[in-house]
């Protein structure tokens, strides 16, 4: 069968002016993704990202450690899902019937764990609710990007290849969720727990896919350890 491993963006630089690049322990966490692949005996035949730039970044990073030209793809598929967008239309509607919530818009949402509470409830409410008439990208729109691109991934690639797709905790749990026949109502159980750099395996051969493992992280506890660094991190 041939693989695929979806990999999640190192950690991204959340409280800064631009969220969109690595943190410096993002960057080490992509470099040290790779040197596990080439450890492992992991190669590409070919690799894929979303356009956000930690995503491309992550993927440069990883496959600088694996030595030889592998060819990148870059398709916009594969990008996250627009929380902003989310969280400035639906988060006063979320708050208006959650009154957690509301204290949590409040008093700002600096805190990471805040920030996540937020897009848990507002995420949730995306997923089982019409939302096209705030002009912002449906739910369907989305889940249906994430399943076409990665079918058109394993069309174009054919049988017996070796892929790594560098994408967020989204498009991961989305296509995850997919595989097992699962709809957006369970989609948020796969995203809030995925770990940065995690990769998660599926094999597939022609349309069938099936999931192998989700969200493994133990080869950056590995390393952390050999090297004495803390790898490990959500947000």
């Amino acid at each position: 069968m041939a693989t695929i491993y979806l990999i999640r963006h190192g950690q991204a630089s959340f409280g800064s002016d631009n969220y969109d690049q690595l943190s410096p322990l993002g960057q080490l966490q992509a470099r040290r993704t790779g040197e596990y692949l080439a450890r492992a005996g992991i190669s590409f035949d070919a690799v894929y990202s979303g356009d956000l730039s930690r995503q491309r970044e992550t993927c440069e990073l990883a496959c600088s450690q694996l030595g030889g030209e592998i060819p990148h793809t870059v398709d916009a598929r594969f990008n996250e899902i627009r929380n902003d967008e989310q969280v400035e239309k639906l988060a006063p509607i979320v708050a208006a019937e959650n009154p957690a919530i509301a204290q949590l818009l409040q008093r700002g949402l600096s805190s990471s764990k805040d920030y996540q509470k937020v897009i848990d409830a507002v995420f949730n409410y995306w997923v089982r609710n019409d939302c096209s008439a705030f002009g912002i990208q449906s739910w369907e729109e989305y889940s249906g990007l994430v399943q076409d691109a990665l079918r058109d991934v394993m069309r174009s690639q054919g049988g017996g290849k070796t892929l790594g797709i560098f994408t967020s905790g989204g498009t991961i749990a989305t296509a995850v969720a997919q595989v097992l026949g699962l709809d957006g109502r369970h989609t948020y159980a796969f995203y809030e727990p995925i770990f940065n750099c995690s990769v998660t395996q599926l094999f597939y051969s022609g349309s069938r896919v099936s999931l192998s493992y989700f969200n493994d992280r133990s080869f950056l506890q590995l390393l952390g350890q050999e090297y004495e660094e803390n790898l490990v991190s959500y947000r």
